[in-house]
């Protein structure tokens, strides 16, 4: 009899987190944590599961984390803004010494959580940090193309995009302020440099991309920690992350807020009136959003993140793409799944390190790729012959030819 605690487990992933831990037999008790209890306890009801339950938590709060994960086995995390409040639930669970898994995806923090990496060594547990898309499946699907498909790797670029989730939260535009403007790394010509969103730099490394289902999206700087990490683990010259929101004025109109310096959380006094500038922000964003999605005729949610790796096989060029895409489902789902694939593999004991590690430093890829099908429903609808959505994976040869791949 296992036990998990699912953080955040009201939200967008964390919700999707909890539904595919109920689907799958390794936990015989899941628990939502989460702060607002009576959403919470509402989504108790709806899954209609004897293994679900949930506990009210603040993950601002250390003892509240603590009271809320004792007994657990492992806990996974998927409270956001993760710059405000993860590092309060690391330092609880290692204090508790129960594994965890997250999908931290702010590279700052990251790096700080990495320095507790003694902490958890000697606690004897194991903390996996950033696994959801990306970073997290993105990572191991660059391991397992390095390891098993090149001799040699040049380059590795990681690209994502999604919209038209049924619910944005404002954690979600708080997260995409902070990406905007924070030093951005990049690692570049074999060394780690940084970058700044809005600086001569961040604008030159602007592209567009051609996601399967999407189209062409113009893809933007991202600080996650892929770019840190994957060159720790994989020799290359390279590694670069982009990505976006859509439709495109949706993402257009939270940059220019923040270009503006409406993210600020310096109160500002208008006509007597102290107004925070973030507050006004983030309210005025997820109004118009709706607006957006509406005028656009946007549709049902979408996504994809995409892995592509350059490099040398047999002594000529080889490039393959790695797509995770679908036509019916988007942020929750790309993440909360492989954070419950990455909580499950936790708890299956296939997962051995002690210590602190991002994905491609502990799980090794065919497990996780073997673990997909068994707990992910990708679209069955086809549309001209072809899936709406899937792992889709495509290699390039020397003469600029794709041919499609099963991995």
């Amino acid at each position: 009899m296992a036990k998990i605690i699912v953080l955040g487990g009201c939200g967008t992933v964390g919700s999707t987190a909890v539904k595919t831990l109920i689907s799958h037999d390794e936990f015989s008790e899941v628990v939502i944590g989460d702060f607002n209890i009576e959403k919470a306890n509402e989504l108790v009801a709806r899954l209609r599961s004897k293994k679900v339950s949930a506990v009210k938590v603040d993950a601002e709060n250390e003892k509240s984390i603590k009271d809320a994960v004792k007994d657990a086995d492992v806990v996974l995390n998927c409270v956001g803004p993760f710059y405000k409040t993860v590092k309060n639930v690391v330092r609880a669970v290692i204090d508790a010494r129960i594994n965890y898994v997250d999908i931290c995806d702010d590279v700052d923090v990251t790096m700080d959580i990495f320095k507790m990496d003694g902490a958890a060594k000697k606690a004897g547990i194991t903390a996996v940090i950033g696994m959801g898309s990306s970073p997290g499946a993105t990572n191991l699907i660059a391991k397992f193309v390095t390891d098993h498909l090149l001799d040699e790797v040049d380059s590795i670029g990681i690209f994502h995009a999604h919209g038209g989730e049924p619910v944005e939260g404002k954690g979600v535009i708080g997260h995409r302020f902070h990406s905007m403007s924070i030093d951005i790394p990049m690692f570049l010509d074999g060394k780690l440099k940084t970058v700044k969103y809005f600086g001569e730099d961040g604008i030159a490394l602007r592209q567009t991309f051609n996601f399967p289902i999407l189209g062409e999206i113009p893809v933007y700087p991202y600080p996650h920690p892929e770019q840190v990490t994957l060159p720790k683990y994989i020799k290359c010259n390279e590694v670069t992350n982009k990505g976006s929101v859509i439709p495109n004025e949706y993402y257009d109109l939270t940059r220019d807020m923040c270009r503006l310096g409406l993210s600020s959380t310096e109160p500002l006094d208008v006509e007597g009136r102290t107004i925070i500038p973030y507050d006004f922000a983030v309210a005025y964003i997820l109004r118009e959003r709706e607006r957006i999605l509406k005028e656009t005729n946007f549709g049902i949610q979408r996504g994809c993140c995409s892995t592509v790796v350059r490099g040398e096989k047999d002594g000529k060029y080889r490039e393959y793409r790695v797509h995770m895409a679908s036509k019916s489902q988007a942020l929750g789902e790309g993440t909360g799944i492989p954070a419950a694939i990455g909580a499950i593999l936790m708890q299956q004991g296939k997962i051995t390190e002690k210590g602190v590690f991002p994905p491609e430093g502990c799980i090794n890829p065919q497990a996780f790729l073997d673990l997909v099908p068994q707990v992910i429903k990708f679209d069955k609808a086809k549309e001209g012959g072809e899936s709406f959505g899937g792992l889709i994976a495509e290699m390039v040869d020397e003469s600029g030819n794709v041919k499609k791949i099963d991995i």
